[in-house]
């Protein structure tokens, strides 16, 4: 069983409202004609046509011999729109979402969005969005409209993550910084990146895998450096005592009971990540169909990889089925 955990789709809707209450937001085109989104004058988001179309979907995954996509929005998410209408947004998604995989629950699985903006309406639309439409996890961005994970205001969210058992699986918004990234699409070519390693790392050191350990947590592009930071964040816990106050253990302990997403098809990197963390915490994603992601290397990188057959199974799939709800 192969099932993609790292996939995104944007219901026909979503692209109205966007327009309509995304504020700083802009569609342009890119020097061949691609459709292609901004903020802050960097582009982060090139619409293409798989991400509304299921049929267009099922062929590549076919072809890919992928069995099951874990469909999400991806950024801007639903934090652009104020008030109500963040939570409007949240739910016109999570429906669609959730009818595709009810009309091929054999082929998809939802990841439901919520409007953080507003922690009591996210809490609410995460009660629904699971309780209600059975959608199998969470997808949260990297920052929420610039303010992190670890702030205060989003504690009792996390601790209805953490009552509920919950994957969530993290995402990179638009990063802190983007107008220094306008050239080359520097924005999700390193900003999206830059912006999860800080994310993960504000998280270990404020201590919130450690209050909330019943939730199972995903990193994005494989945890962007974090395999290879992890040692430096373990060095700064032993010297620096602002490093200590909030979490017991080295961040390399909270590091490996992570989980990290296969959404960079490089072999080297892959191994240290293996080495890192091992099979266990590894889980099959392709970043389709972003222009960026690649559902077939998604599959082959893994297949190449210098581990056992068994240790490939769990990523392909095994390790997926164990902490998403099911269907």
């Amino acid at each position: 069983m192969r099932i993609d955990l790292h996939t995104h789709f944007y219901p026909t809707e979503y692209w109205q409202m966007l327009a309509d209450w995304g504020e700083g937001y802009e569609a342009t085109k890119d020097a061949i004609g691609r459709t292609i989104i901004k903020k802050n004058g960097a582009r982060f988001l090139t619409p293409t046509p798989p991400m509304g179309d299921p049929e267009i979907r099922l062929k590549e995954m076919d072809a890919a011999g992928v069995d099951i996509q874990a469909i999400s929005l991806s950024a801007p998410n639903v934090y652009f729109a104020p008030g109500e209408k963040g939570l409007e947004v949240a739910r016109v998604t999570n429906n669609k979402l959730a009818e595709v995989r009810d009309k091929y629950p054999k082929r998809f699985m939802c990841l439901a969005s919520v409007p953080l903006q507003n922690v009591e309406m996210a809490i609410e639309e995460l009660k629904r969005a699971i309780n209600q439409l059975g959608m199998n996890g969470l997808l949260i961005g990297s920052n929420i409209n610039g303010k992190p994970l670890n702030s205060p205001d989003f504690e009792p969210f996390w601790a209805e993550v953490n009552k509920l058992k919950l994957t969530v699986c993290m995402h990179p918004m638009v990063p802190l910084g983007s107008e220094m990234m306008q050239e080359y699409g520097l924005a999700p070519m390193v900003g999206f990146i830059f912006d999860c390693n800080l994310a993960t790392a504000r998280m270990i050191y404020d201590g919130i895998f450690e209050r909330y350990p019943d939730m199972k947590f995903v990193l994005p592009h494989l945890g962007g450096a974090v395999s290879i930071l992890m040692e430096r964040w373990d060095h700064g816990f032993r010297e620096m005592p602002d490093c200590r106050t909030r979490i017991s253990r080295p961040p390399s302990e909270y590091v490996k009971n992570l989980y990290f997403d296969t959404v960079n098809f490089h072999k080297p990197a892959l191994m240290c990540c293996y080495a890192s963390v091992g099979a266990k915490r590894m889980v099959l994603g392709s970043d389709y169909p972003h222009i960026i992601g690649d559902i077939y290397r998604s599959v082959t990188s893994i297949q190449d990889m210098d581990i056992s057959d068994e240790e490939k199974e769990m990523i392909f799939g095994g390790n997926a089925m164990e902490i998403l709800r099911p269907n």
